[in-house]
């Protein structure tokens, strides 16, 4: 009965990581797919929802969200989430616009 229990709390350490992947995945699908301003939006968008979720989760469920301290992920991620998106929203024309 433990181990299934632990096994469960051990798989609920990655859904978090596992949605932005998810959503890092179809940012870089539509970026192959030559749709780079919303593909890009959707990186920069994993960034942001990455920064929510290690600022909401608790220390020990944040799983492969947590690399640094708390409060330097939550600016990295952000910070470079943000860049990433005001730079697909603010880039006029290009081959692929």
């Amino acid at each position: 009965m433990s181990d299934r229990f632990f096994g469960r709390s051990r798989l609920s350490v990655h859904v978090p990581f596992g949605l932005v992947l998810l959503v890092g995945l179809v940012g870089l699908l539509l970026v192959a797919m030559q749709h780079w301003r919303k593909g890009s939006v959707l990186l920069g968008g994993a960034l942001l929802i990455a920064a929510v979720l290690r600022a909401v989760i608790p220390p020990e469920r944040a799983g492969l969200l947590a690399i640094r301290s708390r409060a330097v992920d939550i600016v990295l991620y952000g910070g470079f989430g943000l860049v990433i998106v005001a730079v697909a929203m603010t880039i006029r024309g290009g081959l692929l616009g």
